[in-house]
């Protein structure tokens, strides 16, 4: 009882950041998985974890520093689910962007993963990529980077520090540029396509006024659209598989500053 009583501070710190990570991270927060499943699965991974890493921790004391250790393990949780969320939206992003080219931006569909507003290519997709992230394991990967990174960031980690300094919002705002980019580059070829049919659009307007370019363009750029969308479909596994390669990436990113941190 004397032992259970001793751990039990360093197992609900541990707890705390693996139900913060659930509540963030893509797939583990969908609508349809239920409370309790995502409780009972930060349990027992918080329990595998205590039995590998926390039975090497020092005691913590529940004293009115212990409120800070668990928020600072909270926002640990929050950051690396907020990471894996950021780039998995990128899709989405880009699928935005290709349905104001197209004139799909008004027929926004209900994502039934999170229960909001999606756009409709964006929502095709992010289903594509979750098919795809399942089919290479990734949420194994996720579940085993979320076990590692008490390597990385033990319980003694000095994340206060880093965010004091700044490198923290340094790489959120770096994190957020690179998803936005990616989101332009995913969309590049279809935007710059329907951005060359509007310049068309516009010689045709200039040369035969008789054509009325707004009825022609509307049917015209919706064909184009899906037409390059179906030649682009075959290639988007490696899309996302790179997608993947730079998300674990700036995880690894995460760990390494708070690492460095401690290491000082």
């Amino acid at each position: 009882m004397d032992q259970i009583v001793e751990y039990f501070p360093i197992f609900l710190l541990i707890f705390c950041r693996m139900t913060s990570f659930f509540v963030v991270a893509p797939l583990y927060n969908m609508r349809g998985v239920p409370s309790t499943f995502k409780i009972g699965l930060g349990f027992f991974l918080s329990l595998i974890v205590f039995m590998t890493y926390g039975l090497k921790e020092k005691t913590v004391p529940m004293d009115a520093e212990y409120i800070l250790y668990i928020f600072r393990e909270v926002l640990i949780g929050l950051l690396m689910g907020y990471i894996v969320y950021l780039f998995m939206t990128v899709v989405q992003t880009a699928g935005a962007l290709m349905d104001m080219q197209i004139g799909f931006a008004m027929s926004n569909v209900i994502d039934p993963m999170t229960g909001v507003s999606a756009p409709l290519l964006g929502n095709f997709k992010y289903m594509l990529l979750i098919m795809v992230f399942l089919a290479v394991n990734g949420h194994h990967y996720l579940l085993t980077g979320l076990m590692d990174s008490y390597k990385w960031m033990p319980l003694s980690n000095e994340l206060f520090s880093r965010i004091y300094d700044g490198s923290i919002t340094d790489f959120l705002s770096r994190a957020v540029g690179n998803a936005f980019l990616l989101a332009m580059q995913v969309a590049a070829p279809l935007v710059i396509a329907m951005f060359l049919t509007d310049v068309g659009l516009g010689f045709l307007a200039k040369t035969a006024p008789q054509y009325n370019v707004f009825v022609i363009g509307i049917p015209l750029k919706l064909l184009l659209g899906l037409g390059l969308l179906i030649l682009v479909l075959p290639g988007i596994s490696a899309i996302f598989e790179r997608l993947f390669a730079i998300m674990f990436d700036n995880l690894e990113q995460l760990f390494g500053i708070v690492q460095q941190t401690e290491s000082k």
